[in-house]
């Protein structure tokens, strides 16, 4: 950090008058309820509000109070959460839901929060702040970038020392009659004005504090000290079919997409043909002689630290004719109850476009 904060108002002084001439008019932002904020900040991490809005509306009509989704299956939770990704959030949002309705209220400080599965610093600040007026400082990639740029912090903002840094600066400079709205304000000006490319420096209130700006420097701030590698996996999707039915399975907890529906698969170390791969059940069905389709290939699907490569295939037979038997841990199913069984972004994306019962 290139200064010192001599005057630990002149962020809130500027920032929140900003947020009262500027802010984004959102649901949670109308209420003091904090199982609603408490549903927007879980569904809004690594999730646009464009995209989270649907799903925050869509929650709340089914479960308008922690209780009603604290009683919902796992499943329907999936399904309602299908297409955000990151499940283990839906996973975590459900179960810290049933802690809370058997206690019988929510956590009312950051620190009792943060013990609750899904809920890290940023959103155990971001709720006891904006539901109950707690003093402290909700430090997310907006606020990184924010501080970042105006203080020229060269320390890395992903090491511990970094994040540490962030917090204690931020904590010095929140205001204590608003803590919520100081937090909602440092978010909203970091997605509106302090963008992290072109970011609209001309206009910013806060350009004559800002050293980045000062120095030309905005884009390269905040400091990142990691390099993520990312990895391939070959996945190849085969859907079974004939009978009405279709051959499905619900993933284990040991890999990713934990606990949603897919077709039968098979991962291979590199890329190959889907009909010619070497396994025992696959060779046993086209000795059946299904119709086949390749439907995709090598279509591309990104995750934080892997690329997936996917092939799409289906196997189908005649109504007449007897279907190769389930292989351990897959089942037949009636293929008019795809619509109510969450699946991977890209194999619902399949599902759909090739028109499948009730996967919109």
């Amino acid at each position: 950090m290139k200064n010192e904060v001599n005057n630990t108002t002149f962020l809130s002084d500027i920032i929140l008058p900003w947020y009262d001439a500027h802010k984004r008019l959102l649901p949670w932002r109308d209420t003091g309820d904090p199982y609603k904020i408490w549903l927007s900040e879980i569904i809004l991490q690594q999730t646009r509000i464009s995209q989270g809005m649907a799903y925050y509306q869509r929650f709340i009509e089914q479960f308008p109070c922690v209780e009603d989704m604290a009683a919902a299956s796992e499943d329907k939770i999936l399904k309602l959460w299908e297409g955000l990704g990151y499940y283990s959030r839906a996973r975590n949002m459900h179960a810290t839901a049933r802690i809370i309705a058997q206690e019988g209220a929510f956590p009312n400080s950051a620190q009792e929060l943060i013990r609750l599965k899904g809920i890290g610093p940023y959103t155990a600040a971001a709720i006891s702040s904006i539901a109950f007026g707690e003093c402290i400082a909700a430090v997310d990639g907006n606020a990184y970038r924010v501080l970042g740029r105006i203080f020229a912090i060269d320390t890395p903002f992903d090491t511990t020392v970094g994040k540490h840094l962030y917090q204690q600066l931020a904590n010095s400079m929140i205001a204590p009659e608003r803590p919520g709205d100081f937090n909602q304000a440092i978010m909203d000006f970091g997605s509106l004005q302090c963008t992290p490319l072109s970011p609209q420096c001309l206009s910013c209130p806060l350009a004559i504090h800002c050293i980045a700006h000062s120095e030309g420097k905005e884009e390269q701030y905040p400091v990142k000290s990691k390099t993520i590698r990312i990895t391939q996996r070959y996945l190849h999707y085969y859907l079974i079919m004939g009978q009405g039915k279709v051959l499905l399975h619900k993933r284990n907890d040991q890999d990713i997409w934990k606990r949603l529906y897919e077709p039968f698969l098979i991962e291979s170390p590199h890329p190959c043909d889907p009909l010619t791969i070497n396994h025992p059940w696959l060779e046993q069905a086209i000795s059946l002689h299904p119709h086949i389709h390749i439907i995709a290939r090598n279509i591309p699907h990104q995750l934080t630290h892997r690329q997936l490569l996917i092939d799409f295939v289906i196997f189908s037979w005649e109504t007449d004719i007897s279907l190769p038997p389930a292989p351990d841990g897959y089942e037949y199913l009636p293929i008019d109850s795809l619509s109510q069984l969450a699946f991977p972004i890209p194999v619902r994306k399949w599902l759909t476009d090739i028109q499948l019962p009730d996967m919109h």
